[in-house]
C-alpha cells in the first residue's frame, strides 16, 4: 500500500510534463508536413508551390489544396496530431489500468473470494491482475486484514476505516485515469475556433479579390474560398475526433469507477457480516 502511494505522485509528475514535450514536437512535425508534404512541388501545376494566388494545385492533388489553406493549417494539424497521440496514450493507459483480465471478470472473482471469506485468495488475485482496479482493491484488502486483527475499535469504526482506505486509494489512482483528458476537451473547443479563424481569413481574401477595380480576380477569389473551406473542414474533423474520444474515455472511466465502488462495497459488507 505504501508503495502505491509513493509511486502515484511520480506517475502524475511524469504525465504532467509529457504534454509540454509532445505538443511542441508535434507542432514542428506539423510544420514540416505542411511545407514538405502538402507543399511539395509535385502537388501544383508546373511545379509551382509558391504561396502566390496564381499557384494552382494540380488536378486530384488534394495535398496541394490543403497547402493553400494558409498559415492556420499547421496549427490545425498540430491539434489533429495531438488528438491522435493522446487518444493512443489513453487507450494504452486505460488498458493497463484494466489489468490482465476483464474488469467485470476480476470484480466477480473478488466478490466470490469475499463471499467465501478467502482474503488471501483475493489478495493473490489482485497481485495477478495488476492495474488500477486491482491496486485499489488490494489496498482495501490490506486494511481489511489489519482491521480483523485490530482491537479497541467497534465494527462500524473498522468498516469506516476500510471505506476510507478504499477512497484514498481511489483518489491516488483516478488522476492517472483522467490524465490528459483536459487536453482532448480543450482541443474539441479550440479546433473549431481555429477553423473559424481560418475561414474568416479566407473570406477576407475573397472579398479583397472582389473589391479590386475592374473585373474581380477570379483566381484570388477561388483561393480565398478554398482557404476558408479547408480550415473549416480541418477544424470540424479535429473537433469531432476530440469530442468522440473525450466522451468515450469519460464513459470508460465512469465504468471503472463504478466497478471500484462495487468491489469496495462488497468488501465492507463482507467485513460487516463476518464481524457482526
Amino acid at each position: 500500500m505504501a508503495t502505491a502511494k509513493t509511486n502515484a505522485p511520480q506517475q502524475s509528475n511524469s504525465g504532467s510534463v509529457l504534454p509540454y514535450i509532445i505538443i511542441p514536437v508535434l507542432f514542428v512535425v506539423a510544420v514540416m508536413v505542411y511545407k514538405f508534404v502538402f507543399g511539395a512541388s509535385g502537388n501544383f501545376v508546373d511545379g509551382d508551390n509558391s504561396k502566390d494566388p496564381i499557384a494552382e494545385p494540380a488536378l486530384n492533388h488534394y495535398f496541394g489544396v490543403i497547402f493553400k489553406g494558409g498559415p492556420i493549417v499547421p496549427i490545425l494539424l498540430t491539434c489533429l496530431f495531438t488528438t491522435v497521440v493522446f487518444v493512443i496514450e489513453r487507450f494504452i493507459t486505460l488498458g493497463k489500468a484494466k489489468g490482465a483480465e476483464g474488469a467485470d471478470v476480476f470484480v466477480r472473482a473478488i466478490k466470490g473470494f469475499l463471499d467465501r471469506g478467502d482474503i488471501n485468495g483475493a489478495v493473490a488475485a489482485c497481485d495477478k491482475q495488476r492495474g488500477s482496479i486491482a491496486n485499489i482493491i488490494r489496498a482495501g484488502l490490506s486494511k481489511y486484514a489489519e482491521m480483523e486483527k485490530a482491537s479497541g475499535m467497534d465494527r462500524d469504526q473498522k468498516v469506516l476505516a476500510i471505506q476510507k482506505e478504499v477512497e484514498e486509494a481511489t483518489t491516488l489512482e483516478l488522476p492517472m485515469l483522467e490524465r490528459n483528458l483536459n487536453i482532448l476537451a480543450t482541443i474539441a473547443s479550440v479546433a473549431t475556433l481555429l477553423g473559424l479563424l481560418g475561414t474568416v481569413l479566407g473570406m477576407i481574401r475573397s472579398f479583397a479579390a472582389l473589391a479590386t477595380a475592374g473585373s474581380p480576380d477570379s483566381t484570388a477569389l477561388a483561393t480565398g474560398i478554398s482557404e476558408a473551406l479547408i480550415n473549416t473542414a480541418l477544424g470540424i474533423l479535429t473537433s469531432a475526433i476530440a469530442i468522440i474520444a473525450y466522451n468515450f474515455f469519460t464513459a470508460r472511466i465512469d465504468a471503472t469507477t463504478y466497478r471500484i465502488d462495487e468491489a469496495g462495497y462488497s468488501l465492507m459488507q463482507t467485513f460487516a457480516s463476518r464481524n457482526h
